[in-house]
């Protein structure tokens, strides 16, 4: 069901609008062995060109501010045998621990694969064994209808993190179509990442490397880092009709301190790395601007929030150092929030210039935040970049998006 606190004109959006004729020759299965040597289509103000990405430091506005999400994958992917031969994969979406007794467990949101197989009162096990030390990870049911489930593991002094490099895959995109190996414990991470907890990899990132990175700072380009968790909602395709229709799962945010300050400093275009990043930052003026008028901080913002308050004239300067002066005022050192926000044409940006992405599948969300930011010149980028052979989806190619300049 759509919802009804959205403006008229985004109801009458269809999904079959954002559609386009991806074959499978076109989807990148891996990534290049350097990956900064991947194709860049540069949009600027209608004119596409295309380049290395090593060169993007080229093509960036003087003074941007360059934002990353820095959120790191950790390997969600559980696969248990059981004792008829048959296999139960548990992908993990969202976990948190609780205390029992004198143990803990896991309490995840899962999305799990021959479910129908897993009895109600079936324990599930996988052991390995580690310079001698016998580690055993354990899952039950929590509740079968919401696929809900307790995880347990021996040692317990191990933290969770540590259990899944051990027992758990890294949970690539099921458009691969293949299975997970070990070139993607590496592959399907940004160089930056550091904050553990997203299920998928903010893909934008992984084009660059140190060497790209050094050179934005020797063309004065600045960055800062914020954290978004990837969650489901990153592969969850539109099946309804109409785009509005489509559910929007949050995700968490964690803005610190630091990126806040660099905001407020900036002198030029913040280019986001990632669809994540641009989320983020949206989010995050929007959230801000309720500081401004009601004093204080939400944590979550809404599809239609934006929306409902499209109306507000605040500078993105004055949302900044308002969140600042409140952080300061609070004694904060970052922002925590989950947001739901869906960018559909006729969203207007507040904060976000630029844009560095790559190609997204047909039908995605995703898609259709390229399409509200480029408005119907979306169509002619993804038509170039079919025609020019460039690699599509988390481990193909990329862009860069300056619709003005």
């Amino acid at each position: 069901m759509s919802d009804q606190n959205l403006p008229d004109f985004l109801q009458t959006l269809q999904t079959a609008e954002y559609d386009y004729p991806l074959t499978d020759e076109s989807i990148a299965l891996y990534p290049l062995k350097e990956r900064d040597l991947s194709k860049l289509l540069v949009f600027r103000k209608g004119h596409i060109s295309h380049a290395g990405f090593r060169e993007i430091s080229d093509f960036l506005p003087e003074k941007s501010l360059m934002v990353f999400n820095n959120t790191k994958v950790i390997p969600a992917r559980l696969h248990f045998q059981r004792e008829t031969g048959s296999w139960i994969e548990i992908l993990i979406t969202a976990h948190q621990l609780e205390k029992i007794n004198d143990g803990v467990v896991m309490n995840c949101d899962c999305i799990i694969g021959n479910k129908k197989k897993w009895k109600p009162d079936e324990f599930l096990r996988i052991r390995h064994v580690e310079n001698g030390t016998e580690l055993e990870l354990q899952a039950s049911w929590l509740n079968r209808d919401e696929d809900r489930v307790a995880i347990t593991w021996t040692p317990q002094n191990l933290a969770f993190v540590e259990v899944l490099s051990l027992f758990g895959e890294m949970p690539i995109p099921p458009y691969l179509n293949r299975e997970a190996d070990e070139t993607d414990k590496t592959n399907y991470q940004t160089v930056y990442a550091k904050e553990e907890g997203a299920i998928a990899a903010p893909t934008a990132g992984l084009h660059f490397t140190e060497r790209v990175l050094q050179s934005l700072t020797h063309k004065g380009v600045k960055t800062t880092w914020l954290t978004l968790h990837v969650g489901l909602g990153t592969f969850r395709p539109m099946k309804s009709e109409k785009v509005a229709e489509h559910e929007m799962h949050p995700e968490e945010v964690v803005i610190p301190r630091q990126a806040i300050v660099d905001l407020v400093q900036n002198e030029g275009p913040v280019i986001a790395v990632g669809t994540t990043s641009i989320r983020s930052l949206e989010s995050l003026y929007w959230l801000g601007t309720e500081v401004l008028v009601n004093g204080n901080f939400p944590d979550f913002l809404e599809t239609s929030n934006p929306y409902q308050w499209s109306s507000r004239a605040f500078r993105a300067s004055e949302v900044w150092q308002g969140l600042l002066d409140w952080m300061d005022k609070n004694n904060r050192n970052d922002l925590r929030f989950f947001t739901r926000l869906y960018i559909m044409p006729g969203y207007s940006f507040r904060v976000v210039k630029g844009l560095v992405t790559n190609f997204h599948q047909p039908k995605s969300t995703l898609l259709v935040l390229i399409s509200a930011f480029l408005g119907s010149a979306w169509k002619e980028v993804y038509d170039e970049a079919l025609r020019e052979n460039y690699r599509f989806l988390s481990y193909g190619d990329s862009s860069l998006l300056l619709p003005n300049g």
